[in-house]
């Protein structure tokens, strides 16, 4: 264990946690949402810091971050926990672990150990995923600074259902890019399967933008429950509110956890995303969890040549030179260096 970092103390041992918009109040010897967090003696302690129950090589498409060192590879770390439930959750068996069992798992694997590993294994940079990294972000934050003096990037992988102020003191400099859930435009969608509201991920994506984080969207598309054109329009609508360069990863869903009250996601419906992001003004809207489609491959918005191909998760051509289209020069939005 050790002693968290964003709380505020209150009368009688209470503790306030101010890492997400949650904002538990927890009483002593009780524990946050987010089932890793606990009140001790008055003071607040992360029950998962440099405690990894996953570390992998994973190419870095498998995030997915498509402008991000494209072909390259990032270590990929999690500790169990998430400040979420969702009922249709694709890694439960970690994310939920300490709310489904009481206990902690994992392998002690410090910040120094995983900047090692990543350097070992020639990793360009550290991904923060699996689960949220939001309340692992004290031993994520650690281990970012390291990895930042050996010239790592950074990458979170997160339902951003986190307070705007973590991002704007502690992450610019250190976190390079993020991927980012929206899963919804409904609030109704986040408090009946997430147990969260919409609010505040829509102010977290706009932080991580206004620090200069380089961000890329996915949304799981949910038949009867996230599908409409409608909904999906706003969805296009608010990130080119943002930035017409941000890419929209349009995810196709299947049962999982404790949600199956939907079939899997007709392609069809994620060609009908793909045409709305692209007709709302989106540059790059790549379908997902479909295997072999096209869609994953990056056109220059300029000249509409392919820049990156894409098999599965590895790269096949890369035709960006110093973060330029190789045939027009156009500058494509990212971080290719």
């Amino acid at each position: 264990m050790e002693i968290a970092r964003f709380w505020t103390r209150l009368e009688d041992n209470k503790i306030r946690c101010e890492l997400c918009p949650h904002r538990c109040i927890i009483k002593e010897g009780s524990i946050g949402i987010c089932g890793v967090r606990k009140n001790i003696d008055g003071n607040l302690y992360t029950l998962v810091y440099g405690r990894a129950v996953a570390a992998n090589i994973d190419p870095i498409e498998k995030k997915p971050l498509f402008h991000v060192l494209p072909g390259s590879y990032a270590f990929s770390v999690a500790t169990v926990g998430c400040n979420l439930r969702c009922k249709f959750c694709q890694n439960s068996d970690i994310s939920q672990y300490p709310v489904n069992t009481g206990n902690i798992a994992g392998e002690e694997l410090l910040p120094e150990n995983i900047v090692n590993e990543a350097t070992v294994n020639k990793c360009s940079s550290i991904a923060y995923t699996y689960t949220e990294p939001t309340i692992f972000m004290e031993y994520a934050l650690d281990t970012a600074r390291l990895a930042k003096e050996k010239g790592l990037l950074n990458c979170l992988i997160t339902n951003g259902f986190i307070s705007p102020d973590i991002i704007r003191q502690e992450m610019k400099g250190i976190i390079d890019a993020a991927n980012i859930d929206l899963k919804s435009f409904s609030d109704n969608f986040y408090k009946k399967l997430c147990s969260a509201r919409l609010g505040p991920v829509l102010d977290a994506i706009k932080a991580y933008f206004e620090e200069g984080i380089w961000i890329e969207i996915t949304t799981l598309i949910i038949p009867g429950e996230n599908d409409s054109r409608d909904e999906l329009t706003d969805i296009a609508r608010f990130i080119k509110s943002i930035s017409p360069d941000i890419p929209w990863h349009i995810s196709r869903y299947y049962p999982q956890y404790k949600y199956s009250d939907a079939p899997p996601t007709p392609v069809k419906t994620i060609e009908m995303a793909r045409e709305i992001g692209s007709n709302e003004g989106l540059k790059f809207v790549y379908p997902g969890n479909v295997p072999g489609h096209e869609g994953e491959n990056t056109y220059c918005p300029n000249c509409n040549s392919l820049v990156i191909e894409r098999k599965g998760y590895y790269v096949t051509e890369n035709n960006i030179k110093d973060g330029r289209c190789a045939k027009c020069n156009h500058i494509i939005a990212g971080r290719f260096k």
